[in-house]
């Protein structure tokens, strides 16, 4: 069906950009209007748009695979149903694809953006994150953030050194999806503040899960606010979400609903993230992290390839690794 395929390809920008002018809020980023990539490509695909292409090739990354095997929440956890960073990807992604949806905002962005946004994290959660920032801020006078090396693994490490050669807009969205700085663009704010609307809620499943938690420990009244269950919990933060931002013409939670939601993330940090019960955990993350950086420095590698090593490393790996230094 060559004749029929070549059609397709022919017609499809000029319907994507047709339904895209009907479809799309004004304040949605055109597919075909991004601001560009850095390098220039001799063809781009005529069945895909360019934030299309940029989700594809962020899925078939290492980085991407990797995800499976790094910690959420709990180190090298022994159940099967607990969050990994890659569940937390797609739940983070799917939560902000439908958000998108909702507010005619371009649901490829918000999904590439989505799917990148933690490509660069370390194994260990955020103790390996802090790990990885201490053995390099006082030596060598460096930080180490996860959204900035997400950028860099899109930009410099994957394909070998070549990089995915991104748009700008899912480049823009990967490192301002947490830090100073907002996105620029509407999808990018989606992501940003969904990522929070996630990790909350399915934390709080696998700390009750753990035995870390009982449910009724949770603070009576955001609980009261916004549900008893995760799904409850998340059907009222992005209806809050999708109402506030399209009254605000931006991405904005009612001050209501966004305090109930950082009043339970700041619960989850002195309960779970930083308790008593996870301190085992996080030195245990420290130690491996420390020990393994140290090594790869004494052998003699770069400051730049010793952090890019450690952290594209999944948990077990770094484990393994740290146990045969012994």
């Amino acid at each position: 069906m060559p004749e029929l395929a070549g059609r397709v390809a022919d017609a499809f920008e000029a319907g994507v950009r047709e339904h895209e002018e009907r479809w799309l809020s004004p304040l949605a980023v055109r597919s075909y209007e991004t601001r560009g990539r850095a390098q220039s490509e001799e063809q781009e695909c005529l069945l895909r748009t360019p934030f299309q292409r940029d989700r594809d090739r962020i899925v078939h990354t290492k980085a991407f695979r990797r995800l499976m095997h790094k910690t959420q929440v709990f180190v090298d956890p022994a159940g099967d149903h607990y969050r990994t960073r890659l569940t937390h990807t797609l739940e983070t992604t799917g939560i902000s694809r439908g958000v998108a949806r909702a507010l005619r905002l371009n649901e490829d962005l918000t999904e590439a953006i989505g799917l990148g946004h933690d490509l660069g994290h370390p194994p260990f959660g955020h103790a390996g994150e802090e790990a990885l920032d201490e053995v390099v801020r006082e030596p060598y006078g460096r930080r180490f953030r996860h959204n900035e090396h997400s950028l860099r693994v899109v930009d410099v490490l994957e394909r070998d050194g070549r990089g995915l050669n991104l748009t700008a807009e899912v480049r823009d969205g990967i490192l301002n999806h947490t830090g100073p700085d907002e996105p620029d663009t509407h999808e990018g704010k989606i992501v940003r503040l969904v990522d929070r609307v996630a990790y909350i809620n399915h934390d709080i499943d696998d700390a009750v899960r753990a035995g870390l938690l009982d449910p009724n420990d949770l603070p009576f009244g955001e609980i009261g606010l916004l549900g008893p269950t995760g799904s409850r919990r998340i059907d009222a933060l992005v209806h809050d979400l999708v109402e506030t931002s399209a009254q605000a013409g931006d991405i904005r939670q009612s001050d209501e609903v966004g305090s109930a939601m950082n009043a339970l993330r700041t619960f989850m940090f002195e309960r779970v993230y930083l308790a008593e019960g996870a301190a085992g955990e996080h030195a245990r993350a420290r130690m491996t992290v420390h020990r393994i950086f140290d090594h790869l420095i004494e052998r003699g590698e770069q400051v730049d390839a010793a952090i890019d090593y450690v952290a594209g490393m999944t948990d077990r790996f770094a484990l393994t690794y740290a146990e045969e230094l012994d």
